[in-house]
């Protein structure tokens, strides 16, 4: 992982043009709900994904519950098209910042919090964060959604994440990963649509979040429910590909049809890992 800026740009640049995509903004939509676009926890192989994917925000809060409520306030990085915010918001009460690099993610993010009255406790921010407009101690809890992957250098985004917790805050993130002897040639194919060339491991993030100064660091493993998840988006590709295809372009669907195969593969073959970390600020 860089330590170059330069570099970092680059990369953003590269995840931004990914996300601002019409292909790719239609197919989260028709597929994933358009909502909360990331790992599902499945109650069973058949359960629909959107409703996964909002068990696992669900699971993520219950690491920050005490830091949470009326007159808290959150940090979702990479907050996509809004669905963590909008959770965290309705069911807790607290205010949230939403810092995500797709502008066009955001002005839809800002328009569907418009639609269910829920503007006035989200606040859509356009940035990075590799560098967190904010300052020092400014947050009651941190949270993500497998954004980090996106990043060339995860150790400046976790550093960036604990600075501006406040003390006793508490970071909390999900993320994909390799496994630890997982060659990063082997998975290069798998990941090269998210514009880096290795994943993080568990290893590295907890020993990160341990060098940062983050008491209880911790990792709840739930790499099993990667195949499921991924066999579940090939699955509903392949079944809708007709429909697909109407509103997505034919090389994006060819692309998805020969590129999800391979995350499934790999999450079978346990070259992939993911679940969710936390750590909290020293009080």
């Amino acid at each position: 992982m860089s330590q170059d800026g330069a570099a970092s740009g680059t990369t953003e640049e590269t995840t931004r043009r990914y996300y601002e995509s019409a292909d790719v903004d239609a197919f989260y939509d028709a597929v994933w709900g358009g909502d909360d676009i990331h790992t599902g926890i499945y109650a069973h192989p058949e359960e629909p994904i959107a409703d996964a994917s909002r068990r696992t925000v669900d699971r993520l809060a219950d690491r920050l519950v005490d830091r949470l409520g009326p007159g808290r306030s959150v940090l979702d990085l990479g907050s996509g098209y809004g669905g963590t915010a909008r959770h965290l918001a309705a069911r807790f009460g607290c205010t949230v910042v939403a810092l995500n690099l797709s502008e066009a993610q955001n002005v839809r993010h800002r328009r569907t919090n418009a639609e269910r009255g829920l503007d006035g406790h989200i606040d859509v921010v356009t940035g990075s964060f590799h560098d967190i407009p904010y300052g020092d101690g400014r947050f009651d809890a941190v949270c993500s959604l497998e954004a980090f992957c996106h990043s060339d250098d995860r150790e400046r985004v976790l550093r960036e994440a604990a600075r501006v917790l406040k003390p006793g805050g508490v970071l909390s993130f999900t993320d994909l990963m390799a496994a630890e002897d997982a060659p990063d040639r082997t998975l290069r194919p798998v990941v090269s649509r998210l514009g880096v060339d290795a994943l993080a491991t568990p290893a590295f993030y907890l020993r990160e979040l341990t060098r940062l100064g983050l008491d209880h660091a911790d990792f709840e493993d739930h790499s099993d429910q990667l195949p499921v998840h991924y066999d579940r988006l090939t699955e509903e590709t392949g079944r809708r590909e007709a429909e697909l295809r109407g509103v997505i372009s034919s090389d994006y669907v060819d692309h998805l049809l020969g590129n999800l195969p391979l995350w499934a593969a790999a999450a079978r073959s346990r070259q992939l890992r993911w679940g969710i970390f936390s750590g909290r600020r020293s009080a």
